[in-house]
């Protein structure tokens, strides 16, 4: 890498706190150089409370952009100068692209690389209907991009606790910005009959609740009745790579039992573009990190 480093050398980076587990160096680097860009990714761990100093630093560096993790992700929505829908809708963006001169616009990868990996395992999420379990950003994330890409109906579940409230913001930003889709609506992830009927009715199930990560390995987020081979099933979770709900919907036969890892995969291929407007090498990509 230091060999290509030079005074024309591009910065992009990671914020966010903590940032030292991250894989997205690597990755990014990792195709910068395959690609022969002229550019190096650094992670920075930034509290919340100096996203701002983050963001003008940034613009004083004439970096070329910059993702964004927990806990800035909202914050530098409020801070850059312009959203892309997704970004907007969700009120939070993972990717910002830094212009020439300065202006920053704010994206958010996450739905995008959802949705991009549903379609490598043959699911289109066009026109069918989904159960989205759970409220939180990557949650909020994929409703808002199911819809702008054209889902029939989504139905999020999520029990009545502090963020079911969310949940409800979600559901009326959709309906007000969205009005193509059919149906969208928030029910309480508790009530197993209303749950267990909608499923049967609809053509994917979404887990992005926290059931299947540690320390919950061995919780179900759905009853394994549910589960059927004519349902789509797809987990955010991605560590362990093969969730709980990912084995079962295997073991009945799903026409698709999709793992999280190639949500972040398509994610960072997705903000790659946005930043170089070139496509990251995904096949090596995905041979050399995500194996």
């Amino acid at each position: 890498m230091e060999k290509r480093i030079d005074g024309h050398t591009k910065l992009y980076a990671l914020i966010g706190s903590p940032v030292g587990h991250s894989g997205s160096p690597a990755m990014y680097n990792y195709s910068f150089e395959k690609l022969g860009i002229n550019s190096a990714y650094l992670a920075f761990d930034v509290p919340l409370e100096k996203t701002k100093e983050a963001l003008d630093a940034f613009r004083a560096f004439h970096a070329g952009g910059f993702n964004v993790t927990m806990p800035c992700k909202t914050a530098v929505a409020q801070l850059v100068d312009r959203l892309s829908p997704a970004a907007e809708l969700v009120g939070a963006c993972n990717t910002v692209v830094i212009e020439k001169d300065g202006t920053m616009t704010g994206h958010m990868t996450d739905g995008t690389g959802f949705v991009r990996n549903l379609l490598e395992h043959g699911v289109d999420i066009k026109g069918k209907k989904i159960v989205l379990l759970g409220t939180g950003g990557a949650a909020t994330a994929i409703a808002v991009q199911a819809a702008l890409d054209g889902a029939a109906e989504i139905a999020i579940f999520n029990r009545k606790d502090e963020f079911y409230a969310n949940g409800e913001k979600t559901v009326e930003k959709i309906r007000k910005a969205v009005p193509s889709i059919k149906k969208v609506w928030i029910e309480d992830l508790d009530n197993e009959e209303v749950l267990t009927r909608v499923i049967g009715e609809s053509d994917i199930l979404v887990n992005a609740t926290r059931a299947g990560m540690s320390p919950l390995e061995n919780v179900m987020p759905v009853p394994e009745k549910v589960l059927r081979p004519d349902l789509a099933v797809a987990d955010v979770v991605y560590n362990p790579k093969e969730t709980l709900l990912v084995r079962k919907a295997k073991e009945a036969g799903c026409k698709a039992a999709v793992g999280g890892s190639g949500m972040l995969l398509w994610q960072g291929v997705a903000a790659f573009e946005l930043f170089t407007g070139q496509e990251m090498p995904v096949e090596e990509v995905k041979e050399k990190f995500f194996q």
